[in-house]
């Protein structure tokens, strides 16, 4: 075996950092990383330099039989010669352990490698989708599913994720909505810095944390049309005050590394775009992680009609700022030559290399390459029942009432004939939702064995009713979704007919939202709008259960259906949460993060938006404003709502204004009484609006809120607290501004508020 020389290296003098370098700062006060990291610089050679820059992704069994010929034996031959610092999609321990032998004792200075992996929300044992889990609005919560993802991703030899995905999206045909936060980039934010927490911990070197990475900079979730891959235009104005601000949270929650996106923005594609990269976040944000590409988007730096060849595409991503390649083999293959030939400046692979080895000492790959890999801990963690009480709680919170005419829900426990239709009711698979690669079908729990086993008395009987999807549903182009076989329609309207509840399971299959999965219809897909229909002719007392996502139009069920659920795609333990729900074990409590449109044609929609030159005013029967002739401008769920068992009454909307420190602060408070018979928890929520500024401004945007749990007749008085920096906004230049002025105020459990309130601040 050959000896390792990198822990001979590491006690070395310091090189000093070349004062040139501007982009480069290291925040980590323990100052020895950087003396180490810089000793390690001045012994690699350019191409090994290189080949930390250079990730590669490993689909194959490393455990067995060394390639002969091809891709796969290039990239074997890579490892062992150095010239890899990262490889994707090599999970388990058996495997990251064979991988990082080869790295370790067989390159020349033996530098451990970087394991990465998509963990979205879980990595066997799966939270809901993270769309689900920012409906539940408790940040706790959400920070402790990345915990969770990150223990068991950890226990098989992972050390980074790709996630958080903190693009902000306005548009639901746009299918990985189910991968982010919503439309809203206050709570984005939130929700980006607890992920971020919850994946990285307080110490990288603990062996139960891993690296985090934002995704996708920048711009990503405005793809014209909802279009996967698409090209985005949007005005400097959104990109500072809507995209940006989860990214800024990320970046101050000190997340390790940063992806680009795939879309150009302002006709520049992401990857090289020396603004987004080099003057925002390295420069202005100091962000002092490395920035990575998406797969090949250094490659498709060619098909924009931005780079030439692979060596103009090389050229322009490093220039711009990207540090590692994902699978273009550009950086590995032109690198070297660029530098030899005086275009890219030596510096610029030194600061990217910087930025990744200081990563690799941060996780403790130094000190022990195989810190991460044990088989004892891989088998106790993976599947462990211990995470079930937490994910199951996730789920429960992630569950959005959206209507429940005449106290149809909660159930009642016994004498009741309840029928559960739909085919996703007994799907294991559908409920795990989009971007869980690692997870196996069928783990998941279905809805109609949580019924079942419920410690109810009910009579429980099932009818799957038409198939859903026919074939395989792993990445192919498209799901071959049963439009035609009305097979088991007649199976469903008879135990329909004889029941006194109707529970009806519907929505997407998950494969039919997350990446490469954009929808120009957003109904129910199939047969399952019609099965609805013929259901509700001859029994309509129906708890229409919906898993999906992204949001859905849902126009007819509003209309007609008197109880309708919101359950998203939950994880593992989709079927109890929903039970528990259903049963009235648990209140719902959560509220939507995306608009639901009334109609495909509204999108994008959102609630945050500019006021117009002809805003639409209802009582003005002219046709020249603002609107549809055949739809109303309104969603049909609007961010931030969701309905409880119980009822909530706000009252006592108190604003006011002080000066602390010669900064304006405004002080809020209301009153919050539980008006129902049962616990129940509710989500305030406060608004602003500045009404006349330098630009343009929302008619509301949210600044924060409370989530206050009561008992029957329980009243508490909620506080909230403003400052100038709530109060501003970006210039389309990027600076920041603070207006003296009126403001607008509003209180409500969604953002169709209910309380408003006038200040002026001078």
């Amino acid at each position: 075996m050959k000896k390792v020389l990198i822990y001979s290296l590491i006690l070395v003098g310091c090189f000093a950092c070349n004062s040139s370098n501007q982009d480069f700062v290291l925040n980590n006060s323990n100052t020895m990383i950087s003396e180490k990291v810089e000793a390690l610089l001045a012994k690699m050679t350019l191409e090994e330099k290189i080949g930390q820059m250079n990730q590669y992704s490993g689909f194959m069994d490393f455990t067995g039989p060394q390639p002969k010929g091809g891709q796969q034996a290039k990239k074997y031959k890579d490892i062992e010669k150095g010239l890899v610092g990262s490889m994707l999609n090599v999970h388990g321990v058996e495997n990251v352990k064979a991988v990082q032998k080869i790295a370790v004792e067989n390159s020349r200075l033996g530098i451990p490698l970087i394991f990465a992996f998509d963990i979205v929300h879980g990595y066997k044992t799966i939270s809901p989708i993270p769309l689900a889990e920012a409906a539940s609005w408790n940040l706790s919560l959400i920070k402790r599913s990345a915990e969770i993802a990150a223990e068991e991703a950890s226990a098989a030899g992972i050390n980074l994720t790709f996630a958080p995905m903190v693009d902000i999206s306005r548009d639901a045909r746009w299918g990985r909505v189910m991968e982010g936060a919503g439309e809203d980039p206050y709570l984005g934010s939130l929700i980006a810095k607890a992920r971020v927490e919850g994946f990285q911990g307080k110490d990288l070197g603990l062996p139960h944390t891993i690296a985090a990475t934002a995704k996708h900079f920048a711009a990503y979730g405005f793809a014209e049309a909802g279009r996967e891959y698409n090209t985005v235009d949007v005005g400097t104005t959104t990109l500072y005050n809507t995209i940006f601000p989860p990214f800024k949270a990320a970046v101050d929650a000190d997340v390790k590394a940063v992806m680009n996106s795939f879309n150009v923005l302002n006709g520049i594609p992401a990857t090289a775009d020396q603004f987004l990269i080099r003057d925002v976040l390295k420069k202005k944000w100091n962000f002092n992680g490395f920035v990575v590409s998406d797969w090949d988007s250094v490659g498709e730096l060619k098909n924009h009609g931005f780079a030439q060849d692979g060596r103009d595409a090389a050229k322009k991503a490093i220039i711009a700022g990207c540090d590692m390649d994902m699978e273009s083999y550009h950086f590995i293959e032109e690198l070297a030559s660029l530098v030899n030939d005086g275009e890219v400046d030596l510096q610029l692979i030194n600061d990217a290399v910087r930025r990744i080895l200081t990563l690799k000492f941060e996780l403790g790959l130094f000190d022990d390459p195989y810190k991460y890999l044990s088989k004892k801990r891989e088998k106790e963690t993976v599947y462990s029942q211990k995470f079930k009480k937490d994910i199951l709680n996730i789920a429960r919170q992630s569950i959005v009432l959206l209507k429940n005419n005449n106290q149809l829900l909660p159930l009642k426990k016994d004498h009741q004939q309840i029928a559960i239709i739909g085919d996703l009711a007994q799907d294991k698979t559908s409920a795990l939702g989009s971007w869980r690669i690692a997870s196996d079908d069928g783990k998941a729990e279905s809805l109609v064995e949580a019924m079942q086993n419920y410690p109810a008395t009910n009579s429980i009987r099932y009818a799957q009713g038409p198939k859903f999807i026919k074939g395989d549903v792993h990445f192919v182009k498209e799901l071959n979704v049963n439009t035609t076989d009305k097979s088991g329609f007649e199976e469903a309207i008879k135990i329909a007919k004889q029941a006194d509840i109707v529970i009806m399971n519907l929505g997407e299959h998950g494969f039919q939202s997350g990446e490469g999965r954009s929808r120009t219809k957003l109904g129910l897909p199939g047969l399952q709008q019609e099965l609805l229909e013929a259901v509700y002719e001859v029994n309509p007392n129906i708890v229409l259960v919906l898993q999906n996502g992204r949001p859905l139009t849902l126009t007819w069920a509003e209309q007609h259906i008197p109880a309708i659920v919101e359950a998203w795609q939950l994880g593992s333990f989709n079927g109890s949460a929903i039970a528990q729900v259903l049963y009235g074990d648990y209140n719902p409590s959560g509220k939507l993060p995306m608009s639901f449109p009334r109609s495909v044609g509204q999108l994008p929609l959102y609630y945050n938006h500019l006021p117009t030159g002809r805003p639409n005013d209802p009582s003005q029967q002219d046709v020249f404003k603002s609107f549809y002739i055949d739809q109303q401008n309104t969603p049909l769920y609007p961010f931030g709502y969701g309905l409880s068992y119980t009822q909530f009454k706000l009252s006592n909307f108190s604003v006011n204004s002080f000066s602390e420190s010669n900064e304006f602060k405004v002080s809020i408070s209301v009153e919050l009484t539980n008006t129902g018979s049962l616990f129940g928890t509710e989500t305030v929520q406060l608004y602003i609006q500045d009404p006349v500024a330098q630009i343009s401004r929302p008619i509301k945007e949210l600044k924060s809120f409370r989530q206050v749990s009561l008992n029957p007749n329980q009243k508490k008085l909620i506080n909230f607290l403003l400052s100038e920096k709530d109060l501003g906004y970006y210039l389309p230049n990027g600076d920041w501004i603070f207006e003296k002025g009126k403001f607008n105020f509003f209180i409500g459990t969604s953002s169709d508020t209910s309380l408003q309130a006038e200040l002026n601040l001078q």
